[in-house]
């Protein structure tokens, strides 16, 4: 609150305990209004919240509580080893494609194949409808799963979490073998047995020369 008295001689602004005395020139009556600008006083409010405030809580956070560790989300899409290994044609060169994209982005690897996975004892449902040994494509990204499936076609798939990546590409022995067709008439040789081994767990975790 400020308060102005006018006087004779004399105009006295109190704000606070400090005054100023500021005279009246000749021009100006005992009955003219005088006007002067002030900085408004802070309210005791403010003043109340700001004396609140500790000292350490402008210059630090309370500390986060530890985070707890949260397992990693897996897509897959599964289906017999003989559609997906030696039929499914494009199947091989559309997975070295992408390990070769990824190699040129310098990109870590995301997608593996597992030969019997363990993970399909999660759901009974999707296992009955397999031809066994199955293969499944497994990667932690489920938009491109989801293309892999509109591209393949006769393949089931569905998603899971897992503490490691190990856990999530564990595999129960299987043998695979497939007999070489009599008459091949592509323009282009048949698929190697084996290719799939690149794709493995174990392949894709030895150093890149």
């Amino acid at each position: 609150m400020l308060s102005v008295a006018v006087g004779s001689s004399a105009t006295q602004c109190g704000y606070g305990k400090a005054s100023v005395q500021l005279p009246l020139t000749s021009h100006f009556g005992s009955k003219s209004p005088f006007f002067l600008s002030m900085p408004a006083r802070p309210s005791p409010s403010f003043r109340t919240a700001v004396a609140a405030i500790d000292s350490n809580d402008l210059t630090s956070s309370p500390p986060n509580p530890p985070l707890q560790e949260q397992p990693n989300k897996y897509y897959f899409l599964v289906a017999n080893a003989k559609f997906m290994l030696d039929e499914e044609e494009h199947f091989q060169e559309q997975m070295f494609e992408r390990l070769r994209l990824y190699g040129e982005r310098n990109k870590e690897q995301d997608f593996w194949l597992v030969i019997e996975p363990k993970f399909l004892d999660k759901f009974p449902n999707i296992a009955k409808r397999l031809k066994r040994p199955a293969v499944a494509l497994v990667s932690t990204n489920g938009t491109w799963i989801t293309f892999m499936k509109l591209r393949l076609d006769r393949v089931l798939a569905d998603s899971f979490e897992a503490a490691t990546l190990e856990e999530a590409l564990a595999s129960n022995p299987a043998t695979l073998e497939f007999e070489k067709p009599k008459n091949w008439t592509a323009p282009y040789p048949k698929y190697e047995s084996g290719w799939w081994e690149t794709f493995l767990l174990a392949a894709s975790k030895e150093p890149k020369v």
